[in-house]
């Protein structure tokens, strides 16, 4: 390898090493949380009544851990997740929403925070 190849591929190399640099790393999701009335189990219930309700195909769902996960059957491809916890007098709900594998603002997710309540009280 000549002298100028060399000099050529550390240049490459350098190059390449400031780009990646430049890649930007994407935003942390950030649910949307509100206190509900009722147990973890009635608001994990509530949510996947709703969830089907809408065309949602329910993927995952551990009522030990609190968690659900589903998908919109149709396009654009929705997808939810949400996390409940107990909470004092009641429980608490993180949902988030994504669309294409990216998040989306979590006050899209309002009125089904909304729905939720009305139908498990004030919360």
């Amino acid at each position: 390898m000549t002298a100028r190849m060399r000099v050529m591929a550390l240049m490459v190399v350098l190059l390449l090493g400031s780009l990646a640099g430049c890649a930007s790393t994407p935003a942390p999701v950030e649910p949307l949380t509100g206190r509900l009335a009722g147990s973890v189990s009635e608001a994990l219930d509530a949510s996947v009544s709703l969830l089907l309700e809408r065309g949602y195909v329910v993927r995952h769902a551990d009522g030990d851990l609190g968690r659900v996960e589903a998908a919109l059957a149709r396009w654009p491809g929705y997808r939810i997740r949400l996390q409940v916890e107990p909470a004092e007098r009641g429980s608490r709900i993180e949902m988030t929403a994504f669309q294409r594998g990216r998040p989306l603002p979590p006050a899209l997710l309002q009125p089904w925070l909304m729905t939720l309540r009305s139908r498990l009280g004030a919360g």
